[in-house]
């Protein structure tokens, strides 16, 4: 059993610093009436590391990343090497998560393994962060699928109608919008319908079964990964080099502030992680599924920047749907009409594998007393954490149908790169405190590969605008007052002491 850390008296009393012992993380996921369906493989968790992956990010936000906005600089051709950096500070936190899924194959992902090392608070703020990446990232995806549905309905001649597809920041800055919106109780009917079916089709897929869900996945995958092909060997034949000139428009900069944003195409890998109970052989599998899948979806990242930016010039991809524009500009709409497809099809997979991420992190947290039980409840039948699953796509299908884009990608960054950055600390002191215990997976290059992936976690999170920095402190603030209000009374370990 680990020791516990020495804390401040005034913080003893407030807060919990109580590690929980990897053992008991272990067995919890064992007992009966948690215990979820191991058969997933190698191949299913890569496949759903892929599905998580390339989706809003290199389909919607790349655009945002290689242009700017009002509130950052664009990196221009240097798209290429912001996805290149990015993916190389993911790999750190990859190498450092691989080692933890590994050794405590547990459903928690990055909550479980800092309450194993960091202590029951840090778990509880990486949980709360880990909302932002899954739940909040879910509302951005599914924000940029309605984008991409309206697109590809477009291509066909439909015009879905605008005040049944935009967010409310967008609706209150267009009045002829409000205007030609019909009324119920005198209030203009404004929302996304398409983000709100697709989040509720998808929570119905997952509660039926973790196998079903990974087979729908692996399709999905096959075809975006068509798509993107499609994209580059079309595309290549328009590339015009001088749109590479400047390659740093403005400058490291622009670079930072790109690779800030397309961390957002990242997030993801992780998810692997958050199916270890319904692993095979998950020691094994889930370093493969997580190391595979984000070294893949890398390179096809940065053949896709390439391509795009020497298509069109950088300074006019600031759009919604950048691929799709792309094929517009050298005058191929059926093109357009292919990709648009494809990022529904792309969209679609990482909205289910985040939605399936979600509630078995609540699952998690329920077992330990930091969330009300019935969270923790598996389903008699298709034993899925069915109340779990419910109650996020709810969360996110409301906030789907009012919210934008780019608010909910900075939150969710920010917060991810948080539970990164811990992540990578959590190795280190695990790595201190218990240096003997057997690891399948062991981090190379220990303490330099952690160290460095803390400090590029940190490197991005300074390449976020400032709005998000507050926004999080406030989302880290009402978290932390949860903790006290419910979670450290009802915690199962300060019980148990």
């Amino acid at each position: 059993m680990l020791p516990d850390r020495p804390a401040p008296r005034l913080l003893q009393r407030l807060l919990s610093f109580r590690v929980k012992p990897i053992e008991d993380a272990v067995l919890d996921g064992e007992a009966p009436e948690h215990r979820l369906k191991r058969v997933l493989g190698p191949v299913d968790l890569v496949m759903l590391g892929i599905g998580a992956i390339v989706g809003a990010g290199i389909f919607a936000l790349v655009g945002t990343a290689a242009a700017g906005d009002h509130a950052r600089p664009g990196a221009g051709p240097g798209l290429a090497l912001s996805f290149a950096l990015t993916g190389a500070a993911c790999a750190l936190t990859a190498l450092c998560y691989a080692e933890f899924a590994s050794l405590a194959p547990i459903s928690g992902s990055a909550y479980t393994y800092a309450y194993t090392t960091l202590g029951e608070v840090v778990a509880w703020i990486i949980g709360w962060d880990l909302v932002l990446e899954y739940a909040v990232g879910n509302v951005a995806v599914a924000v940029s699928w309605s984008g991409y549905f309206c697109e590809l309905l477009r291509g066909f001649g439909i015009e879905f109608p605008k005040y049944l597809a935009t967010d409310l920041r967008s609706a209150l800055a267009d009045p002829d919008l409000l205007a030609s919106a019909p009324r119920v109780f005198g209030l203009p009917l404004v929302f996304n319908l398409p983000a709100v079916s697709i989040v509720a089709a998808l929570t119905l897929v997952l509660v039926v079964g973790i196998k079903e869900s990974a087979w729908f996945n692996t399709v999905m995958v096959v075809v975006k990964l068509i798509v993107l092909g499609f994209f580059v060997l079309l595309g290549m034949f328009y590339v015009k080099p001088q749109n590479w000139r400047p390659f740093l428009p403005n400058g490291w900069a622009g670079v930072q502030a790109g690779a800030a944003v397309v961390f957002f195409a990242f997030i993801g890998f992780d998810a692997v992680s958050t199916t270890a109970e319904e692993c095979r052989n998950p020691r094994r599998d889930l370093p493969i599924g997580i190391l595979g899948s984000l070294a893949a979806c890398t390179l096809i990242y940065v053949v896709v920047a390439v391509v795009l930016t020497g298509m069109v010039p950088w300074n006019e991809l600031g759009v919604a749907e950048p691929l799709s524009v792309a094929m517009r500009v050298v005058h191929h709409d059926w093109a357009a009409g292919v990709v648009a497809f494809g990022s529904v099809v792309a969209h679609t997979a990482v909205l289910l594998v985040f939605q399936l991420g979600q509630p078995r992190i609540l699952m998690a947290m329920s077992r330990d007393g930091l969330l009300p039980p019935g969270l923790a409840r598996v389903h008699r039948r298709f034993k899925t954490p069915h109340v779990a699953t419910i109650l996020t796509g709810l969360f996110v299908a409301g906030a789907a149908a009012l919210a934008s884009l780019e608010e909910m990608a900075d939150l969710c960054n920010i917060g991810t790169l948080m539970a990164f950055f811990l992540v990578c600390l959590g190795v280190l002191v695990l790595r201190h405190r218990d240096p003997h215990r057997p690891r399948p997976f062991r981090t190379p290059a220990v303490p330099l590969v952690p160290i460095l992936g803390a400090a590029a976690c940190f490197w991005l999170i300074l390449g976020l605008p400032d709005i998000a920095r507050v926004r999080f402190a406030v989302w880290l603030l009402v978290g932390i007052s949860l903790y006290l209000a419910y979670g450290l009374r009802r915690s199962r370990l300060r019980q148990a002491r």
